[in-house]
Parts: structure tokens; sequence; C-alpha cells
């Protein structure tokens, strides 16, 4: 696309030579001068209003050179000097272009929906930052407002279920504000993210329920095959896409009339990219229905003109038994930047490394272990490992037995793996985007645990942090930090467990649904209580006594169908804060 040939000292010939680069898809570039002969621009508007890339609009700035006006400080705004305006317009075509330009079949609806608009935008503003490290560009208000009016307009939403696949864009929250009788689940890994939605739908009245995945490893049970059709605007690698595509599949109830829809962006100069991407899709064997270009607008991404085009998927017959044959875990490595992104490599952890961890899990007897000197005389043996750092002919490890961190975070510790009253656990948490951490505690009922982690761990980051994750899991584990542990970079975590006393009459209740983590929330509240009621009151409580307590709890039931390990963080906090009932 871009012209190699020397750009010419007249500036018009210059900005034609740019534009007759791109050939028949020019219009953009034509469009974007046009803007530039209206009114300013900063760099950021120009590459959003247009959809083209970062790199091509510097091209096209630089060829119009002497004759652009640039206003402002660190973000300049750009224009076209008064005098020169006409000619640059004749350039362009700028009649033609205003003349044959599409009309925006939302125009109207959006003129309507300048409250709603207004609202968005203070969401998006209230809403958590970016996390780069997940592929995290917020949407402009304005197109959350679009999707959501597309969406009405598109589908039978009254009544229906909405799934959204990650929701860092707030979807969610305008989709229910257009339809007030839709509901959404949202499944997001950012606690964050779920956290805030959860809280502005509660304060809004809107049914949305939070569901935390690392989609990796699974959807949660909560939302597969519940929901009618699909939202997700995926990490833009073809790992990616490809992920969110099938764990929305795996959330459909409808496998007929079902659909996906997609938000997916590759920018003018990178159409391989968005081929491969393509091909990800037709892998399920999806029927693309429709493809809307430049639907979704962003701010930042630059790189693909902070712009992305709607896809609409359609399952066929073939997708099904495709998408069963497949393992439910997918390779960590889907995002464009970041410690999981296609290009990092997860490296084996060294030798002192690992029998550092090794003996922080499993102490001799009357031994404090100390995970910054290993015994390598005789390395302590663990009965259980999880982690991609932790390499099977390691002696350290010999004997033990080798766990995937997926099938744990989703589904516990197989069989009677851990059912020693002495197991114990060494798990390389290393990759943690945050979350895995508070999920291995919850997901793994052991003697004792060390979970190596990277030493700027959310968790671990300052007092405040390392409280807060231990009065979570207080009833179940003592933990102990070990920062800059055994190298500076990383910390182990020492989790210890514990048998509730019979101070706090609420303990044995917190104990009981932290060590069945994994089970229906109904079931496993209604059996911790009985047992809570016999052994801290000496009370005998049926189940169908307890099962009516459990319900008094909790105003939300359609909570105890779910699991403790797939409800968010602030969730599961306030489930353990709270009473012991009055019975």
């Amino acid at each position: 696309m871009q012209d190699d040939r020397p750009t010419p000292d007249d500036p018009l010939a210059a900005v034609a030579q740019v534009i007759a680069g791109f050939g028949v898809g020019g219009r953009p570039l034509r469009e974007a001068v046009a803007r530039l002969t209206e009114h300013e621009h900063t760099l950021a508007a120009l590459v959003r209003d247009t959809g083209l890339s970062r790199r091509t609009v510097e091209e096209l700035l630089a060829a119009i050179g002497p004759d652009l006006v640039r206003t402002g400080g660190a973000e300049p705004a750009f224009t076209i000097a008064p005098g020169r305006r006409a000619a640059y317009r004749a350039l362009c075509r700028y009649d033609h272009l205003a003349a044959t330009r599409p009309a925006d079949p939302l125009a109207a609806r959006m003129a309507a929906s300048a409250e709603l608009v207004a609202r968005m935008a203070e969401l998006v503003a209230a809403a958590p930052v970016a996390r780069k490290a997940l592929d995290h560009v917020a949407a402009t208000p304005e197109t959350t407002v679009r999707r959501a009016l597309w969406l009405e307009a598109t589908f039978d939403l009254a009544g229906r279920r909405l799934l959204c696949v990650g929701d860092h864009d707030l979807t969610s929250l305008a989709a229910c504000q257009v339809v007030p009788d839709l509901a959404v689940t949202v499944v997001d890994i950012d606690e964050r993210i779920l956290e805030f939605i959860d809280r502005q739908a509660a304060r809004l009245g809107l049914a949305i329920r939070c569901l935390w995945a690392d989609l990796r490893f699974g959807l949660p049970a909560g939302a597969a095959e519940s929901s009618d059709l699909v939202v997700t605007d995926p990490p833009y690698t073809p790992e990616g896409v490809r992920l969110f595509l099938a764990r929305g599949l795996a959330g459909l109830r409808d496998r007929e009339n079902g659909r996906l829809v997609m938000a997916y962006g590759y920018g003018e100069r990178h159409p391989a990219l968005g081929l491969k991407v393509q091909r990800a899709a037709q892998d399920l064997h999806l029927a693309c229905e429709a493809m809307l270009p430049d639907f979704n607008r962003y701010v930042g991404a630059q790189a693909i003109g902070s712009t992305s085009d709607m896809y609409v998927f359609r399952p066929t017959a073939r997708t099904w038994p495709l998408l069963e044959e497949r393992p439910g875990a997918a390779r960590t490595r889907i995002y464009t930047h970041g410690p999981q992104s296609l290009e990092a490599s997860g490296a084996r952890l060294d030798d002192a490394v690992i029998d550092a961890l090794v003996a922080a899990a499993s102490p001799a007897p009357g031994e404090d272990a100390n995970p910054g000197t290993a015994r390598p005389d005789a390395p302590p043996a663990v009965t259980a490992v999880t982690g991609p750092g932790l390499p099977a002919g390691h002696p350290a490890l010999a004997g033990a037995t080798r766990l995937d961190l997926g099938t744990l975070l989703t589904e516990g510790a197989p069989g009677r793996t851990l059912s020693r009253p002495d197991a114990t656990v060494a798990a390389d948490l290393t990759e943690d985007p945050g979350p895995w951490l508070l999920r291995v505690l919850l997901a793994v009922n052991a003697a004792r645990l060390a979970l190596l982690v990277p030493n700027n761990h959310p968790d671990l980051a300052n007092a405040e942090g390392q409280r807060t994750l231990a009065d979570l899991v207080g009833a179940k584990y003592t933990l102990r930090f070990r920062r800059s542990t055994p190298t500076p970079r990383l910390a182990i975590v020492e989790a210890t467990a514990v048998r509730p006393g019979p101070a706090d009459p609420a303990a044995p209740l917190r104990h009981g649904l932290l060590t069945r983590a994994h089970g229906r929330l109904g079931n496993v509240w209604r059996e911790a209580l009985i047992r809570a009621a016999r052994d801290a009151r000496g009370l005998t409580l049926t189940r169908n006594q307890a099962r009516a307590a459990v319900e008094r709890l909790t105003p939300d039931p359609d909570l105890l169908a779910l699991r403790l390990v797939e409800l968010p963080r602030h969730r599961i906090r306030e489930l353990l804060a709270t009473p012991f009932p009055d019975l």
C-alpha cells in the first residue's frame, strides 16, 4: 500500500500519490482529507473517524505537509490551511463523497438515545482501566449503544438470554437498558470488570448475572447451554478468536437457531491476519451470515484504525461434533500483549526454584522450611504438582501426581488424588494473570500448598492485598507470604489447612463452603449448615429445614444453582460474610 516512488514537491500531488497507492480502497483516505478541510482533528480522532490505521494517517498527514495547520501541544489537532481547502476538496472529490456516503440506518435511533449515550459515557468513564495484557481496548460509549440498538433491531431479544463472552465494552449494561426484559450472563476473567458490572446492574435494576472464568480452561457450568445469543469481542489473534467462539458455542442452548456476534478488526494493511481469523471461524464450521464493516469504534487500537467489524455467525450441523471432539482446555497464549501473548515463551523453572517451592510445600517434621534454600541431599516429596514450569523429570517431583491446572480450576482434583490427610501440593502460578491464586486456594483441599507467583502479584503487592486474601480463605487455610523468594521476581505463598474452632459459630459454615468449591451452592450450603448447627449449636437439622434456612439467607435464588469457584470474587466475599442463621 505504501508507494515507494519519490514524494512530489507539491503537497497536492503527494497526497494524490498516497491515495492512488491504495487503489480501489482509497476512499477512506479521501474521507480523511475531506474531514481535514472541515475542522480540526486530533490524530486519534482521525484514525477513529475513518477507520484507517495510525500509520496510514501519519503518511497522509506527512504528504499534506506545509498545507497542514497544527494547533495544541501534547495531543495536537490538525486541519488544512483555509486558503488551501478548496484545492483539497477538489482533490478528494468532496461533493462526490457527500452525495454517495451511505446513510446510517441507526442514525435516528441514536439521536433519540442521547440520554442513554450520556449514561453509558459515565459508565465507560467509571469502569476499571483497560488491562493491556488481556487485550482490553475500551469501546466508545456511542458504540456500546449502537451495538445494543442493532442487536434489538436484528434479533428477537424479549424474554431471551444473552451471553457476553468477555465484556470489557459493557455491552451487557447497554443491551439491558435498551431491552429491559432481556437477561444477560457475563463471563470474564477480570474480577474488576465483573464487580463493576454487577454493582451497576444492581443499581440500575438490570437482569445481569456475572460469572468468573478463565476461558482457556472452559466455560463456567452456570453459563453452559444457557443462552440464545452470544456476543464477544475476543483477543485479536486466531487462537483467541477460535477459543472465544468455541466457548460461546458451549453457551448456546438453541443449537439450531442460536447466533454468535463477534467484533473483530485487522486494519487495511493486514488482510492476511484477517484471513487467519476468518479461517479460525471456518474451522468451527460456522456460517457467516453478515459482516458489518467498521461498526465498532474504540478509544485506542490505532494500529487497526480504532475500528472493528461486526460478524454474525450461525453454527451448522458440523459444528457440534467438532466442538465435542476437542478437549476442554486450550493453549494459554492467546493475547497480543503481555506474558501470555503469542510471542511470549513459557520457561521451565530453574532447579533451585523448583527445590525451594517443593520445600515450602512439604517441610520436614518439626522444621519450618525456608523456601529460599533447598535441601539438595533429600528434596522433600509432594503429593501433587500443577503448572507448566514443573517438569516431570525433576528429582524433587518424583512420585508426585501431575494435575492439569485447567481441570483443577474447573473440576477440582480428580478421584482420590488428595484424599490423604497429609496431602501436599506445589503449584507453579508464575503466569497467573491475577485470579488464579485465589481460585487454586478454593479448588485444592490439601494439608499444605506452596504456590509460586510473580512477586508483583496483585494479592501480594501490599499489606492490604495480603490481608484481604488471607481473610477470604481464613476458614480453610492460614497463609504465609514470602515475597522476593526464592528470587527477587518471584514469591511463594504457603497455605496450611486449618480447622475452624468453636469461637466463631459461622466459621464451620464458611469452612464447608470453601472446601467444596465445585459443588452446587444450594447443596453445599445446606450440608455445611447441617454440620455447623450440630457441631456449634448441638442442633439436628433435617435437609428440608437446612434448605429453607439457606433460601432465607440469600435474596438471589439463582445463586444456589451456581458453584463457589465460578462466582466473582466480590460475590464470594459477600457470601462468606453471611452470618450464622437464626435457627
